[in-house]
């Protein structure tokens, strides 16, 4: 039971895990038959995820396209926006394309990166870490499936200020 004063249970992973997660996620692409000219991170929870996966696949082009959809802990904005700067869609164009990201919650913002990739041309499969059941967009690859809240490594802390603050 969660109290006023009680923290809801989560989902932790740990930087261990991460690395582990990361090889699995990989080899499930690699056992695919899946080979990806280009690496895309959904930034910001992709870009640690797509940079390992990138490394475990040998995939040597990566970029990024940042979208912003959650503004806190299950809050969202209306709709996921893509923010600059923007990805050189030429250069995607006719590729095989392996779009990370660190969780599809919702699957809004996945399902508005893939059609952006498909819409220039790409073939693009997805991988995330985590897939919640709510999902409207189940990705290709996924590590594991939750209904918590997650807490990933490198957002465990709050954003680092100036000492003295």
């Amino acid at each position: 039971m969660v109290t006023p004063t009680s923290r809801p249970v989560r989902e932790v992973l740990t930087w261990e895990r991460f690395g582990v997660a990361c090889r699995q996620l990989a080899q499930q692409v690699a056992d695919d038959g899946f080979t990806p000219e280009i690496v895309i991170a959904v930034a910001r929870g992709g870009l640690l995820p797509a940079g390992a996966l990138a490394y475990a696949l040998g995939t040597k082009a990566a970029g990024t396209l940042n979208v912003e959809f959650y503004s806190d802990i299950e809050q969202t904005l209306p709709d996921p926006v893509v923010l600059e700067p923007m990805l050189d869609t030429v250069a995607i164009s006719g590729k095989r394309l392996l779009v990370v990201d660190d969780v599809a919650d919702s699957g809004r913002t996945l399902a508005l990166v893939m059609d952006l990739m498909r819409q220039h041309g790409a073939e693009a499969r997805s991988a995330v870490l985590y897939t919640k059941p709510r999902t409207i967009l189940v990705p290709d690859y996924s590590w594991r499936e939750t209904e918590l809240w997650i807490t990933f490594p490198w957002s465990a802390q709050p954003p680092v200020v100036p000492a003295g603050r």
